[in-house]
């Protein structure tokens, strides 16, 4: 029933999910019940000793071939629409991540999103497309027990008490095998973020000995150990289950054939008849039981899942309705007493930026300074609406940038972080001179050597940092916006191009009637700013305007 309702609630975007999904278990329980009426038939045929009526024969030649398209149907359906389910959970998941605020979305870690992204799905599709079984060897079990209540009512009371001791003893072991596959998907997340330390500290591990082999043993190889000793442990625990139900099936039959003779009056062909239906049932309890560690790991997935659906519900939705904004005519934004504290991990402790306020208006360059950690990122960041202030306000044209507006706000700006990404196609940008112009502005951060442009697609991303900051530069430069924001974007170039960035790049934007938020520890290019900002601890220390005189100043010392 989990597995069902996960499936229905991430495929309503599907065409006909819920009519597949019932025509999916309805061809699986008339599978089994057909299955159970053959094998009735089978026994009203031995009974005949080889001079079965015609009837009879018909009768097993038509549901010999209704059976395989009973089966055939439902498998062939919910394949259709398992695998539209895995592609409508994988975007709902994309979708919800980005729409999720990035600080919390930063504290749930990339290790736990892909892996919910690349495992848990998977788990959980490839459970769900064995439900026709589960569906056809139910019934089966179902209608077998039906059957043998005609034969002998007194006896099924002693097989269905039988079974609840088997079922209950099977659930109390059931528990502990899924509290390990929950131990072994914590392991999996340890593990993707393992996976991520090598593939991105590739260079640190090869020129390092110790930290190699230290990392190979005591993280990855300790994480992948202990995920196979949980998945391990587990999936054995299933098996000994299997074999004790497999134990008091063969008990049962036992008990029927020994004991039940001296206690009840029953006859030899109503007995051979039980015995046989209870030796037809074993073949769909065995496979039952053997997809039964599929559906816990499928279990703890959803579980998984679902909490993290929770907890990017839990961060609420960012951005609000977007609507076009007017990024050419604007005249003031405002920060307001804004404040921003978070936790520093691995400090236990907590830094609060703020109160904040400072005010931008059009054309303006200001540089940001301060020493490392006074929160001139974060400011960055809340100033564009990636961070919410958890206190004051930001204000844009006098009016309060909040979560109906703020999608529409952040549109004024583009920003190279120093953590950029940097994609290999010009997306969103698609407008009919997109490749002119870009060549054009590749030539003038001197790249155009190195980097073609076709399509909007970037022939190589293959650079060094400076380099690929350049690129980053050029989609900043391609989105033509109001408001431009540079992180350290100066620090890994040479000292020709960044006196290029200082002496021409900026001074070019702010002709062009572009704001600019640099954050430098280049003291020496202070002049080229309106206006420094200091961060000291996540306060501003000051605030100055470069006069002409301090300018020309700085320019000649």
């Amino acid at each position: 029933m989990k597995l069902l309702t996960f499936l229905l609630r991430y495929s309503r975007e599907i065409k006909f999910s819920r009519s597949i999904l019932v025509i999916t278990i309805v061809s699986g329980i008339a599978s089994g019940l057909v299955s159970t009426v053959l094998l009735a038939l089978i026994n009203s045929a031995l009974e005949t000793a080889g001079n079965a009526p015609s009837k009879l024969v018909v009768g097993f030649v038509a549901l010999c071939v209704v059976l395989p398209l009973l089966r055939l149907i439902p498998e062939v359906l919910l394949l259709r629409l398992t695998q539209g389910a895995m592609l409508d959970l994988r975007l709902h998941l994309c979708r919800r991540i980005l729409s999720a605020p990035l600080r919390l979305l930063e504290e749930l870690k990339p290790a736990r999103l892909l892996a919910a992204l690349t495992d848990d799905i998977p788990t959980i599709i490839g459970a769900i497309v064995q439900l026709p079984l589960i569906c056809m060897h139910g019934a089966v079990l179902i209608s077998c027990l039906i059957y043998l209540s005609w034969l002998s009512p007194a006896t099924l009371g002693g097989v269905i008490a039988f079974m609840i001791i088997g079922i209950a003893s099977y659930q109390f072991q059931t528990l502990r095998a899924m509290h390990y596959f929950r131990r072994g998907r914590e392991q999996w997340d340890a593990l993707v973020k393992h996976f991520r330390a090598l593939t991105e500290g590739t260079k640190e591990l090869k020129l390092h000995h110790d930290r190699r082999e230290a990392f190979l043993s005591d993280e990855l190889h300790s994480t992948a150990h202990a995920m196979r000793r949980y998945q391990f442990t587990g999936s054995v625990i299933y098996i000994v289950t299997k074999s004790w139900g497999q134990l008091l099936f063969f008990i049962l039959i036992g008990l029927l054939l020994f004991a039940l003779p001296q206690w009840q009056n029953i006859s030899a062909t109503t007995l051979t008849k039980y015995i046989l239906v209870l030796l037809y049932m074993n073949g769909p309890l065995e496979v039952i039981l053997n997809m039964l560690p599929a559906f816990g790991r499928a279990r703890v997935a959803i579980d998984k899942i679902e909490q993290l659906g929770v907890s990017l519900a839990e961060l609420g939705k960012d951005g609000g309705e977007y609507v076009e904004p007017s990024l050419r005519q604007w005249n003031r934004i405002d920060l307001v007493n804004v404040t921003h504290t978070y936790y520093r991990e691995g400090e236990n402790s907590s830094f609060t930026l703020g109160p904040i306020d400072l005010s931008f208006r059009p054309g303006d360059l200001v540089f940001l300074a301060g020493g490392n950690g006074s929160g001139k990122t974060t400011l960055a960041k809340l100033l564009t609406g990636l961070y919410a202030p958890e206190s004051g306000e930001i204000y844009f044209d006098g009016s309060p940038v909040d979560d109906e507006n703020i999608e529409s706000y952040r549109q004024l700006f583009s920003a190279v972080f120093s953590d950029f990404y940097l994609f290999d196609k010009l997306l969103g940008l698609d407008h009919g001179n997109l490749d002119e112009d870009a060549q054009r502005y590749l030539s003038q951060l001197q790249l155009a050597h190195k980097v073609q442009v076709s399509g909007g697609q970037l022939s190589t991303t293959d650079l060094s940092q400076g380099q690929r900051k350049r690129l980053a530069l050029l989609t900043a430069y391609l989105e033509d916006r109001p408001f431009y924001i540079f992180d350290e974007w100066a620090a890994d170039q040479d000292p020709a191009f960044k006196n290029i960035f200082y002496l021409s790049l900026l001074p070019e934007l702010k002709e062009r009637g572009k704001t600019a938020l640099v954050i430098t520890h280049d003291d020496r290019y202070y002049h080229v700013a309106d206006r420094v900002v200091k961060l000291n601890y996540g306060s501003v220390e000051c605030d100055e305007r470069i006069d002409e005189a301090s300018s020309l100043m700085a320019a000649t010392r």
